[in-house]
């Protein structure tokens, strides 16, 4: 079964992150730039505090218009995160994602954060795994005809 580490070790442990100082305008320049959904927000000592996503800017202009900018990613961030660990599988990770309905969760080891993961790399990891799956079985039927 796939693992995490798996994901990471393919497309990398390159994470965005954000103060919880930084305004949502700043935010929102930060996930353009990076062409990204979400960046995890973190302390000045590296702790990670939230994620603040697009669909969290999304919900916050619609319940309080414009002001949304001028909040902080402190302020508008999730708080309660759900994490993976190196040695999750693939398929635990996307039941929880599934589950609780959201699109990335950072990755943990013991208490250092060591990347993050999108329902994409989760998908494809998953379809890798159904490919290589077939691709044995097909050898198997091949070699006992």
């Amino acid at each position: 079964m796939t693992t995490v580490a798996a994901i990471l070790k393919h497309k990398g442990r390159r994470v965005t992150t954000v103060d919880p100082t930084l305004p949502i305008a700043g935010v929102v320049d930060v996930l353009a730039e990076h062409r990204i959904g979400a960046a995890l927000v973190l302390d000045s000592t590296g702790q990670l505090l939230g994620i603040v996503s697009e669909r969290d800017i999304v919900r916050s202009l619609a319940a309080n218009g414009a002001r949304t900018l001028e909040m902080t990613a402190g302020q508008l961030m999730t708080r309660a995160l759900q994490v993976a660990h190196p040695e999750t599988t693939v398929a635990e990770a996307m039941g929880k994602m599934t589950v609780g309905r959201f699109r990335h969760m950072p990755v943990m080891d013991r208490d250092a954060l060591v990347g993050l993961i999108s329902i994409g790399d989760v998908v494809k990891a998953r379809i890798m795994e159904q490919e290589d799956e077939v691709d044995s079985l097909k050898a198997y039927v091949a070699g006992s005809a």
